[in-house]
């Protein structure tokens, strides 16, 4: 008897994500997190783009982070998430606190090569192409937990200064993960100009720290409301930061950027 591929092609489910890390200045990373959130243990940027089914079809999609902590707990601030699916786009803001915006994804292995791109408003502004090389999953941890820190808050109705429905309280996503294989690849990120999405002019690559194309299994998942931050120092932030909302805070890195008002 026949015995068919374990995963037929096309099909969507059980994809790799293509994880990049690179060293920025530390000074840039704190211009963009708001009061109570503080840079990580080390100085970096991840750039993840994956594919993965939602709602049965297919979301493409990138996640910008840096290495953020919380009361202690070293982890990840979302900075964005660019996805294809406008469905997941608002009740993800709504439920969670979670920054996801419309995004253009481009992400497709042929043989040895993949290519990884994301474009905004017509503006390409990360980009991979490289070739898929030896097999790193040694280098990687087998079981490992991760902490993300998402914002949720809703600004008063008619926008009173300093007025909140919601106050800003901080999101606190927990994973367990497993991973099951991860395969270098040989390529440079590139980061292009964008008015709309400028990780290029506040978060430059000092050092590319590594590309993967990783398979992995979140076995366990928690999202809870961690705790508040000053709802008066987080003000300023409010109208700018997660999602497509950048840069972080009025002043600060957005005297380096001519930054879209409308």
């Amino acid at each position: 008897m026949a015995v068919g591929p374990s995963q037929l092609p096309g099909d969507i489910a059980n994809w790799p994500m293509l994880r990049v890390i690179y060293r920025t200045d530390p000074s840039r990373i704190a211009d963009l997190l708001p009061p109570g959130i503080t840079v990580g243990s080390q100085p970096t940027v991840h750039v993840h783009v994956y594919q993965f089914p939602v709602q049965a079809e297919p979301e493409y999609g990138v996640v910008i982070k840096v290495r953020a902590a919380y009361e202690g707990v070293d982890g990840y601030f979302n900075l964005g998430t660019g996805i294809d699916q406008e469905q997941a786009v608002s009740i993800s803001h709504e439920l969670n606190g979670q920054p996801k915006f419309l995004c253009s994804i481009d992400f497709y292995r042929l043989g040895a090569h993949i290519v990884a791109r994301a474009t905004h408003q017509g503006y390409t502004f990360v980009e991979l192409s490289g070739e898929i090389g030896e097999d790193v999953t040694a280098d990687v941890p087998a079981d490992f937990e991760e902490h993300e820190w998402w914002l949720k808050y809703s600004r008063a109705v008619g926008g009173a200064e300093k007025q909140w429905d919601l106050a800003p309280r901080v999101v606190h996503v927990a994973a367990k993960v497993r991973t099951e294989y991860a395969l270098a690849v040989h390529g440079e990120l590139v980061l292009r100009d964008s008015p709309w999405d400028p990780i290029a002019q506040l978060l430059p690559i000092e050092e590319q720290v590594s590309a993967k194309l990783i398979k992995d299994n979140m076995y366990e998942r928690s999202i809870t409301l961690a705790g508040a931050l000053d709802p008066d120092a987080f003000w300023p932030y409010a109208d700018s930061i997660g999602n497509s909302r950048w840069p972080g805070q009025y002043g600060g890195p957005k005297e380096r950027l001519a930054f879209p008002t409308s």
